[in-house]
C-alpha cells in the first residue's frame, strides 16, 4: 500500500483568503496549502506545491532534452567579479541582492547566470569543434523587487530555468534560438497556457533578437499590443513611426500667450482657444507639447534631471521609459527638486523661455545637467503650444527645428488600441499577460566582457556567439492556477496536478475503508497517484478540500456502496457520475485520456 493518506499528508487548507492576497492563484495557493509566506516576496513551498513544481520542471526537462541541452546546476551564491567585468554589478542597481563574507569579500546572490555559464565554457571548451552546445539550469533566483506582488507571480526568490546556447557564428545561434522558441512553444502548450509570442526588449541582459511568452491573464503586469495582420509586441518594444519632417519656415513667429491658471493640458487648450483661437479648426491636446520633467537616476546613483517632450493627448509610460532607460531609473521629480532648477517653472515646462526675448532654456543654454529628450512625432516642421516657462504664459507657434531642438528622440508615450502597427499590419489593439519566458539573441556581449574564445577551423581565435533562454517555473505554476481556478479552488489537469486521484471515504462503514483501499491500489497499478481521504471529519469539509486543493479527479465511496456503486467526480468540467466499483478505474482512466492538456503531452 503506497498511496498517500490525507490523514497523514502535511496540509491544511484554509476557509478566509489571505489578507495581502491580489490575485486568485495568490489566494488559492496559500489556501489549498501549497505555499505560505516567509517573508515579503518570498515563500515556503508546502508538500503539495513542490509536486507540483516537479511536474513543471519535468516537462521543461523533457523539452530540453530534446534539443540536445545538458543540465548543469550553479550555485546561488556568488562572486562579484564576474559581474564586475559586465559592468552588471553596478547595472542591476538596486535589484541586486549584495553581501559580504567574513573576510568582507564582496558576494551576490544570482538574479540570473550569464556570467557563469560563459565562464564554465570558457574554462573547458577552447575549439570550434567543441560547439555548439546547450547548457541549462533549473535554479533559485534573487531579485530585490521594489513591489513583490501577487504571491510567486512576482516574488524576490523564484525558481527559473535559464539555458544558454553557443555557436561558432551568428548562423548558429540563429539555429538555436529557433530550437528554443519551438521548445518553448511546445513547453506552453503542455501547461495548457493560452500564450501569445511578443517581440521585446531585452533590457538589462543586452543582445538582439528579443521575444516574450506572454499568458494571456487580465491580472498581468505586462501590457503588449498586437494587430489584425499578426504584427505582437510588449508594449516596451513598440516603435513609433516619426512623423515625416515639414519646413520650419512656413509657419507665423512664435508668441506668447496670457493662460491665468493652465497648468494642465486640459486648461491649456481652453485657454489658447479663448486666448488665441485658430481659423482653421479649435485648438486640441494633441496640438500641445507636454513637458514632463524626471529626475534620472544613473546605476551609479548620480542624479541629473529629464526633461521628455510629447503631444499632449499622450502621457508617459512608465513601463516604456523603465525599459528606455534601462539600467538606469527615473524617479518623479519632487518640489525640492524644482527648488534647485528655478529655471523650470513647474507646470509651465517649455523648450523655449519667453522673458522679453525668446531664449532656448532647453537648448545650449540651459540649465547645467538638464537633458531635453523628444517623442517621435516631435520633428523638424511641426508646430506646437507649449509652456514659456513663465507663470500664467505660454507659448503658440513653438516650431521644431526653428525655435527649440532636443538633445534627442526617446520613444515611451502611450500607446493606445487603434494607433497604427508600425508594420503596417494594421490597428493596434492592446491586452495583459504575464511574462512566462523570455529569449534572447546575446550575441557576443557576454563572451568579448569575459573573454570567451575559440579556435576556429583556420586556427584563428574567435569570439563566441550566445544565446541566453529563460522560464518561469514558479510563475508556471501560478499561471497554471490562475488560468484554471474558480471559485471553488484550484482545478489542476492532470499533467500538473499534485495527485491525480483523491478517494474519499464518505462516512465511517468499515467497508468504505476496504472499498478504498482496493479501488486505490487497483488505480497505482494503472500507472496513476492517489490519494485516499481518510481523515475522521464530516464529507462535507473532505468533499470542500477536494475542490480547493484541486484534484483533477474525485471517487466518493459512500453509502452507494451498498448499491455497489461509488461516484466519480471530475474537477475540470464539473461533471459527476454514479459507476459500479468495479468499473471505477476504467472510469477515472478514461477521464485522465480526455484532459486536453494531457493530450498535449
Amino acid at each position: 500500500m503506497s498511496y498517500a493518506k490525507m490523514s497523514k499528508l502535511f496540509v491544511r487548507t484554509l476557509r478566509q483568503d489571505p489578507a495581502d492576497a491580489e490575485v486568485p492563484s495568490h489566494r488559492w495557493l496559500v489556501r489549498a496549502g501549497y505555499i505560505r509566506r516567509a517573508a515579503p516576496g518570498v515563500y515556503t513551498w508546502l508538500p503539495l506545491g513542490l509536486r507540483v513544481l516537479a511536474r513543471v520542471e519535468a516537462i521543461i526537462r523533457e523539452e530540453m532534452e530534446a534539443i540536445g541541452a545538458q543540465e548543469v546546476h550553479f550555485p546561488a551564491l556568488l562572486p562579484r567579479e564576474p559581474y564586475e567585468q559586465t559592468n552588471r554589478w553596478t547595472e542591476y542597481g538596486p535589484n541586486l541582492f549584495r553581501l559580504k563574507d567574513r573576510k568582507g569579500q564582496d558576494m551576490l546572490l544570482g538574479p540570473t547566470h550569464e556570467e557563469m555559464f560563459t565562464l564554465l565554457v570558457k574554462d573547458l571548451y577552447s575549439s570550434y569543434k567543441d560547439l555548439p552546445v546547450i547548457l541549462y539550469q533549473i535554479q533559485t533566483k534573487y531579485r530585490d523587487e521594489a513591489r513583490p506582488r501577487a504571491g510567486v507571480l512576482r516574488g524576490r526568490e523564484f525558481i527559473m530555468k535559464d539555458s544558454y546556447s553557443f555557436d561558432i557564428d551568428d548562423e548558429g545561434l540563429e539555429v538555436n534560438y529557433v530550437k528554443h522558441r519551438q521548445a518553448y512553444q511546445r513547453i506552453m502548450d503542455r501547461l495548457g497556457l493560452d500564450y501569445v509570442i511578443v517581440k521585446a526588449m531585452s533590457g538589462a541582459m543586452g543582445g538582439s533578437r528579443s521575444e516574450e511568452f506572454l499568458a494571456l491573464s487580465d491580472n498581468g503586469e505586462d501590457t503588449f499590443v498586437r494587430s489584425p495582420g499578426g504584427y505582437a509586441a510588449n508594449v516596451e518594444a513598440v516603435s513609433v513611426g516619426a512623423v515625416a519632417p515639414g519646413d520650419p519656415t512656413s509657419f507665423p513667429p512664435a508668441r506668447t500667450v496670457s493662460t491665468p491658471g493652465a497648468g494642465t493640458i486640459a486648461t491649456l487648450v481652453e485657454a489658447v482657444n479663448q486666448s488665441a483661437p485658430r481659423t482653421d479648426r479649435a485648438w486640441e491636446a494633441s496640438d500641445t507639447l507636454k513637458n514632463v520633467v524626471f529626475m534620472r537616476v544613473a546605476a551609479d546613483g548620480k542624479r541629473s534631471p529629464l526633461i521628455i517632450g510629447l503631444p499632449g493627448d499622450r502621457d508617459v509610460d512608465e513601463k516604456r521609459l523603465e525599459a528606455a532607460l534601462s539600467p538606469d531609473q527615473a524617479e518623479p521629480f519632487t518640489d525640492e527638486d524644482f527648488v534647485s532648477f528655478p529655471d523650470l517653472v513647474k507646470g509651465y515646462i517649455g523648450p523655449v523661455s519667453f522673458s522679453g526675448e525668446p531664449t532656448a532654456l532647453l537648448g545650449a543654454d540651459r540649465p547645467a545637467g538638464v537633458t531635453y529628450l523628444t517623442d517621435p512625432r516631435v520633428v523638424t516642421g511641426t508646430s506646437w503650444v507649449s509652456g514659456a516657462n513663465v507663470v500664467d504664459t505660454h507659448v503658440v507657434n513653438l516650431v521644431m527645428g526653428r525655435d527649440f531642438t532636443s538633445d534627442g528622440v526617446i520613444d515611451v508615450a502611450e500607446i493606445r488600441p487603434g494607433d497604427p502597427a508600425p508594420d503596417g499590419s494594421g490597428p493596434l489593439s492592446l491586452a495583459r499577460g504575464v511574462e512566462m519566458g523570455h529569449i534572447f539573441q546575446l550575441g557576443r556581449k557576454y563572451a568579448e566582457a569575459l573573454g570567451l574564445k575559440v579556435l576556429d577551423a583556420q586556427g584563428k581565435l574567435v569570439t563566441v556567439t550566445m544565446g541566453s533562454y529563460g522560464i518561469g517555473v514558479t510563475r508556471a505554476v501560478a499561471m497554471v492556477a490562475e488560468a484554471t481556478c474558480d471559485e471553488k479552488g484550484l482545478a489542476w489537469p492532470r499533467n500538473l496536478a499534485p495527485y491525480d486521484v483523491i478517494i474519499v471515504i464518505a462516512g465511517k462503514d468499515p467497508a468504505m475503508v476496504d472499498a478504498a483501499d482496493r479501488l486505490a491500489t487497483d488505480l497505482e497499478l494503472e500507472g496513476l497517484e492517489v490519494v485516499v481521504d481518510d481523515r475522521a471529519v464530516s464529507p462535507g469539509v473532505k468533499f470542500a478540500d477536494a475542490e480547493i486543493i484541486g484534484f483533477p479527479t474525485s471517487v466518493i465511496v459512500g453509502r452507494g456502496l451498498k448499491d455497489g456503486v461509488v461516484e466519480v467526480r471530475d474537477r475540470l468540467s464539473g461533471e459527476s457520475s454514479s459507476v459500479p466499483l468495479a468499473e471505477a478505474v476504467g472510469a477515472v482512466l478514461r477521464l485522465g485520456q480526455s484532459d486536453p492538456v494531457e493530450d498535449l503531452a
